[in-house]
């Protein structure tokens, strides 16, 4: 066997991993249960709450990651590389821990300051919108970085020297450059935030008709024993995330000239 084919063996050994898992929860398939999930009170408001909280913290990440990209992409400064670092905190904790820390902090003098004079974050949406946050700025800011990275330096240089400000600069060159690379980071991020359980359910907790996003109602559906509506409800969120991942695909293909 040659090493494209062996290679090309991997690939379709992944994927069958992969299509196994979706195909093995056919076995639990009810499909006239299916409507009726689907459509219930409860579910409905999962999806509501997932969808309204998940482009609120995808649009909070897209304000901060966009200059902080832009500072990690262009600049050379005091502390860049620790920084740089610490945006890989998401990826090497668990969304658990994060949100135990988000926890912990909020169990602090000032945590318990802030929800006292401002917001309440524990067991409420604005919980699960910080915790979506704090589990996407990261991934965020290393996507956008990434998409301006790929803008040659020498385009704002030329533009500053025809009097162009360095913001006039970013705002006319660098941002309309990386602007698909931008908006697949929003959709990826949206995509995160929209599965994102263990930070979620540390913080704001597991209230059905308050707290209860659709990952969430697919543990408590699971931990009832539920396991033909645990199903259901993986199908649609597995139906989101492919739809999503398929808006990345487009925007992700070569223009043609």
């Amino acid at each position: 066997m040659t090493f494209r084919r062996l290679s090309i063996v991997f690939a379709f050994l992944i994927f069958s991993i992969y299509v196994g898992l979706l195909l093995s929860l056919f076995y639990f398939w009810n499909g006239s249960l299916f409507i009726e999930i689907l459509f219930s009170e409860r579910t409905l408001f999962s999806i509501q709450i997932s969808v309204i909280s998940a482009t609120i913290a995808s649009l909070l990440s897209l304000f901060f990651a966009l200059p902080s990209a832009y500072a990690l992409s262009r600049f050379n400064f005091k502390g860049k590389y620790i920084i740089d670092i610490m945006l890989e905190l998401p990826m090497i904790v668990s969304p658990a821990a994060l949100g135990a820390m988000l926890l912990i902090f909020f169990n602090n003098p000032i945590g318990v300051w802030i929800q006292e004079h401002n917001l309440q974050f524990v067991f409420t949406i604005y919980g699960i919108i910080l915790a979506q946050l704090i589990t996407t700025l990261g991934i965020a800011t290393r996507l956008i970085k990434a998409a301006m990275d790929e803008v040659p330096t020498r385009y704002e240089e030329v533009a500053r020297s025809l009097g162009a400000s360095p913001l006039k600069a970013f705002l006319t060159i660098t941002l309309p450059l990386s602007k698909r690379g931008i908006l697949a980071a929003f959709i990826l991020t949206w995509a995160k935030s929209i599965g994102e359980f263990g930070a979620t359910i540390t913080l704001a907790g597991t209230m059905a008709m308050k707290t209860e996003t659709l990952p969430i109602a697919i543990f408590m559906r699971l931990s009832t024993a539920d396991i033909e509506g645990t199903v259901v409800l993986i199908f649609i969120l597995v139906f989101i995330g492919f739809l999503t991942l398929s808006f990345v695909r487009l925007l992700s293909k070569p223009r043609v000239s």
